[in-house]
Parts: C-alpha cells; structure tokens; sequence
C-alpha cells in the first residue's frame, strides 16, 4: 500500500511506464488525428459551439478553469492559426486575462448542445483591445471591449464516451438539483458574507439579467 495526499492505495501511478502497464496504446486512429491549425472542419466546429471551457494557469501553476458562452459562433476562426474569443460583463475577477500575463498557455473545450463529440483546441493566449475586432464579436448591438487571441498550436476532436456516461444531453438521465447548494448560497457561506441568501440571490439574478453583455 501507498498514501497519496493521505489516502491509501494499492499503487501510486508515478510515469508513463507505470501507466502502461495498466493502459494500452492508443490506436492511431487516435494518434493521428492531432493537426497544428484550424482547417474547415475544426472551423465549422467552432462555429456551431455556444459553449467553451476554457483553462489556463495562475502564476503558483494552480490550473484554472471557466466557462464561456454566447450565441453559435462566438468564437471566431480569424486564420488557420488564430482564434478570437470575445470577453464579455463578469465577476470582475479576470482571472483568466491575469494568469495570461504570467503565463499564456490555454487551452479550450468546444461544446455543441445536443452534439455528442467536443474539439480541443490548445495554444498562447493574448489579451487585446481593439475596437474594429470588438465589433466584430458584437452582441445585441454591444462590442466586446476586450478580446482573447488564441495562437493555435493543437487540435483534436475528442470521442463522445463522457457526455455518454453523464447522459449530458438526456434530461431523463439528469439528476435532481433540489438540493444542489446555488450560487448565491455558496457565495454568503464561503465569502462569510453578511446578506441573506436569498439577498444574494436576488443580485445575482438582477445581474444576470442587466449585465450580459
């Protein structure tokens, strides 16, 4: 036995041979489906995508990760190789821009709802103001007044098996979120905040519905 982060366990996983051993090799159906840009197929993709999970790393190298959501087609193919992801009304935190700056590898999950299969897609980040591209991301007449760029250097369509396990899109296979803590709850307990829940509720709901974009 083993501990790891003081569990026990039969074997603590520590190389690629290690890993081996229990995994088998990808086939290269698998392999040889990794490009260096975005070609039409990748770009039709990311055209229909109302969805993206976006990670980055904080300068103490802890992994962050967010989402971002807009109409189909939000994200914008600018070349083969650059990516435009526009920035829209938030917490204020900017965590992603922030972690950026110190290091700029990103990586991103193109989601379609109802679409079983997800793209990869992986490079340097930069953070820009520019008003011709902001308009351009333009929603409901508002610009986007900053802008992620992407320099692509990975792409790969990734196999359906987890949104088929989570029966994502089957609302028959959804769980129930009755008790599920919301986000106002969780803010008054984790910030020790002195409102009410449901104070706290009431701005978020306020703030969701007057500062979308």
């Amino acid at each position: 036995m083993e501990s790891v982060y003081g569990l026990s366990v039969d074997k603590h996983i520590k190389s690629t041979s290690d890993l081996r051993e229990i995994a088998d090799l990808p086939s290269h159906f698998v392999t040889d489906k990794i490009i260096d840009h975005m070609d039409d197929l990748s770009g039709k993709f990311i055209a229909a995508s109302s969805l993206a999970i976006l990670s980055s790393t904080r300068v103490d190298g802890i992994q962050d990760v967010t989402p971002r959501g807009d109409p189909p087609g939000f994200a914008k193919v600018l070349g083969p190789e650059l990516l435009a992801i526009p920035d829209r009304p938030g917490n204020g935190r900017m965590d992603t821009f922030e972690n950026i700056f110190a290091n700029p590898n990103v990586g991103v999950l193109f989601i379609i709802p109802g679409h079983r299969d997800t793209l990869r897609v992986s490079g340097k980040g930069a953070v820009v103001q520019d008003a011709a591209l902001g308009e351009t991301l333009a929603v409901n007449g508002r610009p986007a007044e900053l802008v992620l760029l992407i320099e692509v250097e990975r792409v790969l369509c990734h196999c359906p098996k987890a949104f088929v396990r989570g029966k994502v899109w089957q609302a028959g296979g959804w769980p129930n979120t009755s008790d599920v803590p919301s986000l106002a709850e969780m803010m008054v307990a984790h910030g020790k905040l002195s409102v009410t829940i449901q104070e706290m509720d009431n701005i978020v709901v306020e703030d969701g519905k007057n500062r979308l974009y």
